[in-house]
């Protein structure tokens, strides 16, 4: 005997009817997901509610701009994942260790792509799909240290709450960490998560100097203190190569990371204006 769907798979039930031209009223709806007219009502009021569904003065439903704003978040990830994927095979084969592609997404950080290290010691502790609170790791510090002030101070603010299993840190340590990372034009995070290993990292930065991503490479401490020159050399560069391909417009000669555009919300960390680029 089938179980009885959760509200979840109602909801996506009622999202995939829509997709049909054909389905637009309530009674369409019901009709098309087998749902009774009073639950199917309950569930197109709480999508459009939430952006994923609209309905017009003639109460005829249709896909809400959520839904547009994922499928964009999605593309356009793919596509930058696709366009570092050569920076991250040239840093492994420069230097030995693990390459990281790190993107932000609703207050948290995402590993989008790893290049595994070559050298004996590398970093597997970073994988595809692990996601930490924004500022825990060096990619992830990339990010939040590139944010105009307003924003990284409300994003800190959250990740103060999300440290539990981070111990060493705390949103003070998080604060002193970007001052540095500032000043120096890159990221150094060492120690703070795993002993004795650490990542170096810059952000990729988008037209209008805000980070869409970070490059970053994970190793040793006493290998990235070694090599940190020349390490942030290679990795600005390739992330100056990332944002050009990524805008279609030069930037300055290593993307200038110290450059943030001042502008109110930070809405590219979790929805991307519809009149923006498509």
């Amino acid at each position: 005997m089938s179980s009885r769907p959760s509200p979840v798979q109602r909801a996506l039930a009622v999202l995939r009817a829509l997709s049909d031209p054909e389905v637009r009223r309530m009674s369409d709806v019901a009709r098309a997901t087998g749902l009774d007219p009073a639950t199917a009502s309950r569930m197109l009021d709480l999508l459009v509610r939430e952006g994923f569904a609209t309905r017009d003065p003639m109460r005829r439903y249709g896909i809400g701009p959520e839904v547009f704003q994922l499928a964009d978040v999605a593309q356009r990830r793919a596509e930058l994942r696709k366009l570092a994927r050569p920076a991250l095979q040239r840093l492994v084969e420069a230097f030995g260790d693990t390459a990281v592609l790190t993107e932000a997404s609703r207050g948290e950080a995402v590993c989008s792509d790893v290049e595994p290290g070559t050298f004996t010691f590398s970093a597997n502790y970073v994988s595809v799909g692990t996601r930490r609170p924004l500022g825990v790791g060096a990619g992830s510090l990339a990010v939040l240290a590139w944010l105009p002030p307003p924003e990284r101070a409300r994003r800190l603010q959250q990740t103060s709450r999300k440290l539990a299993n981070y111990p060493r840190l705390d949103a003070a340590v998080i604060a002193a960490e970007i001052e540095a990372a500032r000043s120096r034009r890159h990221v150094m995070f060492l120690d703070w998560v795993v002993e004795g290993m650490g990542g170096i990292a810059v952000p990729i930065l988008d037209e209008q100097g805000w980070p869409i991503g970070a490059l970053s490479v994970a190793a040793q401490t006493v290998r990235l203190r070694a090599r940190e020159a020349v390490l942030a050399r290679r990795l600005k560069a390739e992330a100056s190569h990332i944002a050009s391909a990524w805008t279609g417009s030069a930037l300055s000669p290593q993307g200038d990371p110290g450059r943030v555009t001042a502008r109110g919300t930070a809405v590219r960390l979790s929805r991307r204006p519809t009149q923006q680029r498509r």
